[in-house]
């Protein structure tokens, strides 16, 4: 047990250990979400985050200590984002047709997202810098927390919020849209990862994408879009108001 210890101390001082133990714990999930079909409940990331967390509390692991390896994965999430193109391109010729009715409907549900939000911490009676971390938790973390920080928003909180949305939404989307009845061929499929990219952003997409390229590639259109949009026009709005 004291050899057990000794090895554990010397490995989460090592600058590498957040990464390390990032791969390891990912790999595992990824695993368990390949061996139960993909199932909402096993998503990899919801999954290695409930794990690295607990093995950190449990072993008073400070987080600078974690994120001083993890920073190396951290760095690739840029162009993890920027392959979503990649899917968006092979489609370039249907996207180009519909764009007007998909920024419509990216504004819509944005919109909706927000107001819906905002609306019921008002009626919880959450404070108005709350009220304003919540209004874009629809948005991946990083925007979220520039526009929470532009409109009175607590930008730490902002990024919870939206993680936490990311990880509702993978969690609920195909339950919810069985029961709405959406369709499983190639449109019902743009359908779906169109809602879940525009609800839940990074995490719903790579969801999406796991599930079907079709829904993977929409689901990151809807994330782009939803990053324009907000960052764009959620500082405006609220400053009107």
């Amino acid at each position: 047990m004291a050899n057990f210890v000794e090895l554990w101390v010397y490995l989460a001082s090592a600058p590498l250990f957040g990464l390390t133990a990032t791969l390891a714990v990912y790999v595992l999930a990824q695993a368990l979400s390949v061996r139960s079909g993909h199932a909402p409940w096993a998503n990899p990331v919801m999954v290695s985050v409930a794990i690295l967390a607990s093995v950190m509390l449990a072993t008073g692991t400070a987080y600078p200590t974690y994120f001083a390896g993890a920073q190396f994965i951290h760095f690739l999430l840029g162009p993890a984002v920027v392959a979503l193109g990649w899917p968006l391109w092979q489609r370039r010729a249907a996207l180009r047709s519909r764009w007007g009715r998909l920024v419509l409907a990216s504004l819509a549900g944005g919109s909706a997202a927000a107001a819906s939000a905002v609306g019921m911490g008002w009626v919880l009676g959450l404070p108005g810098d709350v009220l304003m971390s919540l209004a874009p938790k629809s948005v991946t973390a990083p925007v979220a927390m520039g526009i929470a920080a532009q409109i009175g928003g607590v930008p730490a909180l902002a990024a919870v919020f939206a993680a936490l949305t990311g990880m509702v939404g993978a969690l609920s989307a195909r339950w919810l849209f069985g029961l709405m009845r959406l369709p499983t061929d190639a449109q019902g499929m743009a359908l779906r990862g169109f809602a879940l990219g525009t609800a839940s952003h990074g995490i719903g997409a790579a969801h999406a994408l796991q599930v079907h390229a079709e829904a993977g590639a929409y689901a990151g259109l809807a994330l782009g879009l939803q990053v324009v949009l907000a960052a764009v026009l959620m500082p405006l709005v609220f400053r009107l108001l």
